[in-house]
């Protein structure tokens, strides 16, 4: 593989993300792409992704403005839709902080970029094993979508590499210290854009992981020391 190898990478902003965004800074020229969607914390994910993009020095950054979610709605995570719920961990159960197909259309728009610019790879940092069980976040879904995505764009070996999909959150913790990746300039909690909830179930999975890795979380540590 070599190192000039252009990587479109989904970044939100969040650990995951951020994550796989330092997997593929390793191995690739990264094209940057973030969503503005109208969700809660749409500023603070927005100031995560610049912060990131600056550590990782990503060259090639884009930014889509999705508002036709909003007109869709459904989902709790996007402002007006209800109240974030208190966390099931219930496998059986989507959450109402699902954001119906969203995974699949950002992928199609990596698609659309990665076919613009030569891309071979499409990096999503979606977690399966250790998540609130989003269908679009499933081993099945990423490895059909990469199909769709080969015979549809100009990029007959497009790869769709979800590189934490099977690990749980303290796996992830782990191996992003161990990669010095800044997490302080993360975001997870789902309510808030300033200071985080602690109590939804992106905020407790988050407090989970780090505790299982045996790591203090630098934003809760910033947080509780203002």
């Amino acid at each position: 593989m070599r190192k000039r190898d252009k990587a479109v990478v989904l970044l939100s902003g969040g650990m995951d993300s951020a994550t796989t965004l330092a997997i593929a800074a390793e191995r690739h020229s990264v094209i940057a792409l973030h969503f503005n969607y109208h969700q809660r914390t749409e500023k603070r994910e927005l100031w995560c992704f610049n912060k990131l993009s600056r550590y990782y020095r990503v060259k090639k950054k884009i930014i889509i403005d999705m508002d036709f979610l909003r007109q869709i709605g459904g989902s709790t995570l996007i402002k007006g839709e209800g109240k974030i719920p208190l966390p099931a961990f219930k496998k059986d159960r989507i959450p109402s902080t699902y954001v119906p197909f969203r995974n699949g259309i950002m992928l199609s728009v990596a698609a659309a970029v990665a076919d613009r610019f030569g891309a071979e790879y499409i990096y999503i940092g979606a977690v399966e094993a250790d998540s609130s069980g989003y269908p679009d976040c499933r081993i099945s879904f990423i490895e059909n979508f990469e199909k769709a995505v080969r015979r549809g764009t100009r990029v007959p070996e497009l790869k769709i590499v979800a590189p934490l999909i099977s690990m749980s959150k303290a796996e992830i913790v782990r191996k992003g210290i161990e990669m010095g990746v800044p997490y302080e300039y993360t975001w997870s909690c789902y309510s808030s854009d300033k200071i985080p909830c602690l109590r939804c179930e992106s905020c407790l999975l988050r407090a989970r992981g780090f505790e299982g890795a045996g790591q203090k979380d630098p934003v809760a540590v910033r947080m509780l020391n203002k």
